[in-house]
């Protein structure tokens, strides 16, 4: 019977032909897709999974003499240099001459592009060896996606003037789409802040190189400028109550509210019911990490009518009528006070008309309520007045056993 292999013997015998490659870029391309199967499979914390697997490795392998032994090992030294034991890395003998050009690389150019919801923004840095012998001029590219906070996607790959020509052309065709030059050290902010969270997620975004090229990503990072005070925030800070209450007025005498009819509504229990809705919208905007409740998009759309509101809220007749209206309106303004496209704005409005019979739909059946709101709005149901401290306790006295049989 064969002896068992360690993982650390698994990855010597995929990492065999190492000395084999033509250039440094192409070892660390090899390097960066090993330890993607550490980054994948750990459950929480990957960088540090991939950072201590790299010291075990180093540990493990101390003693090997082969060339594909030491050549790797420098490899790995490169992509996660503070690894335990990465500093006193040293070629073999027998390494060949590209070796001593891992991550030797300067930068060469930063740019952005995206979307312009601000739905995502993606980094894009291109990086020369010191040495030609070490191997192409190379891209890093970066998608963050600020609506769930992460950076959802890494790559890195050449030739790097093509894949910036591709980049550029694209936007360029794309009247929705941006492209700029942008601060290095903003990039690594951005990107590296998105990233910890990314790091930290239960399950990884199934598409993309995300995994395979992490580590080589982290090492091109590192050689960027830090991000200053001004570029390492998490975006705009939310709104006190006075800029709260000054955006509400200027959004009630804007054209956008009298175009849905919401400066002449009549009776207290409208303007009740427009006040709720308005304030949803501001909450929702406060659930992401830019705080922006004028960033509205098709997307953000979705994810406020057909999911937050119906986790979050708990809404009579009136505010399920009142609320695709009032989140119309301000999607409009919105996009007229940020200078979006008219294109932009009508594809988000198109969007909401879109989404409001599945919103009609969920809030009749209930289905994504939590088990807090469902009970709220079964409180609601009853008569119980929330401000009625002995009818709550004999309520929830009463249902006890349905919320208790209920909650998850």
């Amino acid at each position: 019977m064969a002896t068992p292999q360690t993982p650390y013997d698994a990855v010597l015998h995929a990492a065999r032909d190492v000395t084999r490659l033509d250039c440094a870029l192409d070892a660390e391309m090899l390097g960066t897709a090993l330890l993607g199967s550490v980054y994948a499979i750990a459950e929480t914390d990957r960088e540090t999974a991939v950072r201590e697997f790299v010291a075990g490795f180093l540990t493990a392998t101390s003693r090997r003499r082969t060339a594909a032994a030491t050549t790797i090992r420098s490899v790995f030294a490169a992509l996660v240099p503070d690894a335990e034991g990465a500093a006193k890395v040293r070629p073999g003998t027998r390494a060949p001459a590209w070796s001593g050009l891992l991550g030797r690389v300067h930068l060469t150019g930063t740019w952005s592009y995206g979307d312009v919801y601000g739905d995502q923004t993606s980094y894009l840095a291109t990086f020369a060896y010191d040495d030609e012998a070490g191997g192409p001029e190379h891209a890093l590219v970066a998608l963050v996606d600020h609506n769930i906070g992460i950076t959802k996607d890494v790559f890195v790959g050449g030739p790097a003037e093509r894949i910036l020509d591709q980049v550029r052309q694209m936007c360029a065709s794309d009247d929705l789409t941006w492209f700029r030059e942008e601060d290095p050290a903003r990039m690594h902010g951005e990107v590296s802040r998105h990233l910890a969270v990314t790091d930290d997620l239960g399950e990884l975004p199934a598409e993309g190189s995300l995994a395979t090229d992490r580590a080589l990503v982290g090492a091109r990072l590192a050689l960027l400028p830090g991000p200053s005070p001004d570029t390492a925030g998490w975006g705009a800070e939310p709104l006190t109550g006075e800029e709260r209450t000054a955006l509400v007025r200027a959004f009630l005498a804007a054209p956008e509210a009298a175009r849905f009819g919401l400066d002449a509504l009549d009776g207290d229990a409208e303007l009740a019911s427009l006040h709720f809705c308005l304030g949803l919208l501001f909450d929702h905007a406060a659930s992401f990490p830019d705080a922006d409740p004028l960033r509205w998009s098709p997307a953000v759309a979705g994810l406020f009518l057909l999911d937050w509101v119906h986790r979050r809220a708990v809404l009579d007749m009136d505010d399920a009528a009142m609320l695709p209206r009032v989140l119309r309106a301000w999607a409009a303004y919105a996009a007229r006070r940020r200078g979006l496209p008219e294109q932009a704005a009508t594809r988000t409005d198109e969007a909401i008309e879109e989404l409001v019979p599945e919103f009609a739909r969920l809030y009749s059946t209930g289905e994504r309520r939590s088990p807090a709101t469902a009970a709220v709005a079964q409180l609601m149901a009853d008569g119980v007045d929330p401000d009625d401290p002995a009818a709550l306790d004999a309520w929830f006295q009463a249902n006890r056993r349905h919320l208790t049989d209920d909650t998850p």
